[in-house]
C-alpha cells in the first residue's frame, strides 16, 4: 500500500466486494456479445446502435473493477496530464451509487411494466401510436436476466469504496529513531 503526504486508504477492499467487482462485467457480457450477434441479421441503420450499446455497457460495467483496484484510488504514471494523481472519492462514489440506482430504477420499470403495461395505456411520454411489440421470450431473456444484478452490485461496491476512502486521512511520516532523536 502506497503512502504518502496526500492520501492514505485504510484497507484493501473485502474479498466480497473484489468478487462484486468482477461479477459486473460477467453479469453484462452476455447481452453485450448477444447484441453483437444480432448485427448479422439486422439492419445497417440500427448497427450502429447495437455496437455502440454493447461497447458502452461493457466499458461502464468494466470501470467497476476501479472501485477495488488501486487505479481506482490513484491514476495510473502513464495517464496524460493527471498520471499519479490520487482519484478524488467523492465524485467516483457519486457517479457509481447514481449509476447503479439508475440501472435498479430501470430494471424495476421493465418488472412493473411487464405487470402494469405503462406503455400501452399511454402513462408513460410514448404516445398510444407507438406500435406494439411482443413480450420478449427466454430465448431473449435470458441474456438480460443477469444484468438485474449490475444496480445492486455497483451500489455495494461503491459503498465500500466510500467506507475505505472516508477513513481518517491522516499523513505518514518517517518515524525518528531514538539514536536521532537525541542528535536533533
Amino acid at each position: 500500500m502506497t503512502t504518502d503526504f496526500h492520501h492514505t486508504w485504510a484497507a484493501d477492499p473485502p474479498r466480497w466486494a473484489v468478487w462484486a467487482a468482477y461479477a459486473v462485467p460477467l453479469f453484462v457480457l452476455p447481452s453485450a456479445v448477444w447484441r453483437l450477434t444480432l448485427l448479422v441479421t439486422d439492419d445497417a441503420v440500427t448497427s450502429w446502435y447495437m455496437i455502440f450499446l454493447s461497447v458502452l455497457s461493457m466499458g461502464l460495467a468494466l470501470s467497476t473493477l476501479g472501485l477495488v483496484h488501486r487505479w481506482g484510488q490513484r491514476l495510473p504514471r502513464w495517464v496524460p496530464l493527471l498520471g499519479g494523481r490520487p482519484v478524488p472519492a467523492r465524485p467516483v462514489v457519486l457517479v457509481a451509487l447514481i449509476g447503479g440506482s439508475v440501472l435498479v430504477a430501470i430494471c424495476v420499470y421493465l418488472l412493473l411494466n411487464s405487470r402494469f403495461h405503462f406503455v400501452e395505456r399511454g402513462w408513460v411520454g410514448i404516445g398510444s401510436d407507438e406500435p406494439a411489440h411482443p413480450a420478449p421470450t427466454w430465448e431473449v431473456l435470458r441474456y438480460y436476466v443477469p444484468m438485474v444484478a449490475w444496480g445492486p452490485l455497483v451500489i455495494a461496491v461503491a459503498a465500500d469504496y466510500a467506507r475505505r476512502a472516508a477513513r481518517p486521512r491522516r499523513a505518514v511520516r518517517p518515524r525518528r529513531s531514538p539514536a536521532s532523536h537525541r542528535l536533533g
